[in-house]
């Protein structure tokens, strides 16, 4: 299954990097503005067993809350969308003082199975280098402002 790693290092503390993405509008915050992403409902916020459905562009999708380990992780599960298979686990470490590092860990699978998954899975690692180049510059430098 492909997989997808990310990390950044943030310079505030593990607490305030983790209260960031609780935040009612986190999600709103760290969506790019193309293609347009719109909540439709939610239950919950990211502990477990929360739910949420988006519209992003033509595409909705609907993720499930499925771990919660306040200051330290938390993960969703794709339950309908564009993904055969897409978890995805919010990782928080502390890094000394006032540091903290956040890792995004994302197992998927496209739909169609392996052949499929290596002929067009570089573009999905594309999209998600991107994705979360710009979700971590957002997270760091609203973490390091607001300290």
């Amino acid at each position: 299954m492909p997989k997808f790693e990310k990390s950044v290092l943030i310079e505030a503390p593990v607490d305030a990097v983790f209260l960031f993405h609780e935040r009612e509008d986190a999600l709103s915050l760290l969506s790019p503005a193309f293609p347009p992403v719109r909540v439709l409902s939610r239950t919950g916020g990211i502990e477990k067993g929360a739910r949420v459905e988006l519209k992003i562009g033509v595409i909705t999708w609907v993720a499930v809350h499925t771990a919660f380990e306040r200051n330290r992780l938390f993960e969703d599960e794709q339950v309908g969308g564009p993904f055969a298979r897409w978890r995805h686990r919010h990782e928080f470490e502390v890094a000394g003082i006032n540091r903290t590092i956040l890792t995004d860990r994302i197992d998927y699978e496209l739909p169609g199975g392996a052949l499929i998954n290596a002929l067009f899975g570089w573009t999905v690692r594309v999209g998600l280098r991107n994705m979360f180049s710009h979700r971590h510059q957002i997270t760091k430098t609203i973490c390091e402002t607001n300290r």
